[in-house]
């Protein structure tokens, strides 16, 4: 059963990337506001297809909760009633939370489908969390840790909750995407924690302390690229999608210093990796490292010289997620080589 748990949170690993990806595509193609109420989409468990659906109509039933757009505003409706042939304004009452009204079934559906992933992943935690009693008599902090990723997903879905209220507020953004890459190491550490694999890895304690510096510059450069993730937005809305070339006009100091910090993270990486390899300590995912910060490198490349291919800002945003999880996990077969000596 032990074994079975390591391989559910492998499986949720991978869906908590496949939100971080999902949440990636709604960034890119600014569907962020798609479903501006939360945890429903515009009133409705299943988000409307059309503006028609969201427009008052007559002898039409609606239920508590359910949204419609007049006088470019969000209507709630306060209760299950049906309409009579004259809108009555003592059925609905404004929604508050924020003014954004408006509809584009694109976003609407790209956002609902990275909610409905964030449901499946938060599906998938939980199911670990079950697993996890297999360990509470000799390993407790494996059952609590797993249930703690439970709280955690909760949490980040209040964070996407007050980040819809926010109308995409940058600082609430950025909060919501480290809070991921926590929900990441939890479930990696976890996975690392109850795997059977036993490998010969040579303790080194300036490798190790490196490792964790490299480690805090990867979490420091994705942070910088949230930011400048905000300032491509403002440029868009001001020169428009059809002017990419234009969008580096009067670049922000976050935008430099997540292009030129990148070059302290590939010289880190590489100062990192010559040490591995120099001393043979066996850390074999180095190499998975470098093949990784190679795309990353290409994609972030192709980003700046291409004037923003569409395909290649989710896929760099994915990559430093990636990274971040495969240079904790570096990290954790450190830490756990001092303690394989201190037992023998």
């Amino acid at each position: 059963m032990q074994n079975k748990f390591t391989k559910i949170a492998k499986i949720t690993l991978v869906l908590v990337y496949m939100v971080i990806v999902a949440g990636a595509v709604v960034r890119m193609t600014g569907s962020g506001m798609g479903c501006p109420d939360w945890p429903k989409c515009f009133g409705y468990y299943i988000p409307p297809t059309d503006i028609s659906e969201l427009q008052w109509q007559p002898e039409k039933k609606f239920k508590k909760g359910q949204v419609i757009i007049a006088d470019e505003s969000l209507w709630v409706a306060r209760e299950d009633f049906s309409t009579t042939t004259k809108y009555n304004a003592n059925n609905w009452v404004p929604y508050t939370k924020h003014d954004y009204a408006i509809f584009n079934p694109f976003h609407t559906w790209t956002e609902f489908i990275n909610r409905l992933f964030g449901a499946i992943a938060g599906l998938g935690t939980l199911i670990m969390a079950i697993a996890s009693f297999t360990y509470w008599k000799k390993r407790r902090t494996i059952t609590i840790l797993s249930w703690l990723v439970v709280f955690a997903m909760g949490f980040q879905a209040w964070l996407g909750a007050t980040v819809v209220y926010s109308v995409l507020a940058p600082a609430k953004i950025t909060i919501h995407m480290v809070m991921a890459l926590i929900i990441v190491a939890m479930i990696l550490y976890l996975i690392h924690a109850t795997s059977n694999k036993i490998k010969s890895l040579k303790p080194d304690k300036t490798t190790r302390n490196f490792m964790i510096l490299v480690l805090s510059a990867t979490l420091v450069q994705i942070v910088l690229g949230t930011q400048v993730r905000q300032f491509v937005d403002m440029q868009t809305d001001l020169y428009g999608e059809n002017a990419p070339s234009l969008w580096l006009n009067n670049a922000t100091l976050s935008f430099y210093l997540h292009r030129s910090f990148s070059i302290i993270v590939v010289l880190l990486n590489l100062f990192l990796a010559i040490r591995i390899y120099k001393l043979n300590l066996g850390y074999s995912k180095i190499n998975w490292v470098l093949t990784l910060l190679l795309f990353e490198i290409i994609s972030g490349m192709a980003m700046y010289y291409l004037d923003f291919p569409f395909s290649t800002q989710p896929l760099h945003l994915v990559l430093a997620s990636v990274l971040f999880g495969f240079q904790f996990y570096l990290v954790l077969e450190a830490l756990n080589a001092f303690k394989t000596i201190k037992t023998l």
